[in-house]
């Protein structure tokens, strides 16, 4: 758990929390729309090959792929881009908001 402390002596801390929680859930929004489009590409590179992306991952090389270098780029990249996404909405849904007036 990952706790955003916001402290203040005004009382406008409460418009304060709300203004950044927002801007969280947006980005949250943001990070989930993203996986869906990462995960549509993934799906269609694995329907193309009959391969799960975490096979491909482990074991193929370009020479595995029709389209070759390119190709496996493109897989892979999207691959790590679905890991560092993931791992960024993880951090920001994990958010508990504490204020200390």
């Amino acid at each position: 758990m990952l706790q955003l402390q916001i402290k203040s002596d005004s009382p406008d801390v409460e418009i304060v929390q709300n203004l950044i929680q927002s801007a969280i859930e947006s980005e949250i929004k943001n990070l989930k729309r993203s996986i869906e489009k990462t995960n549509k590409l993934l799906m269609e590179f694995e329907a193309k090959y009959q391969v799960s992306s975490e096979l491909f991952f482990a074991n193929w090389t370009a020479e595995n792929l029709a389209g070759g270098d390119e190709e496996y780029v493109s897989w892979a990249g999207e691959i790590k881009i679905k890991q560092k996404l993931t791992n960024s909405l993880q951090k920001l849904e994990a958010i508990e908001y504490v204020i200390n007036n």
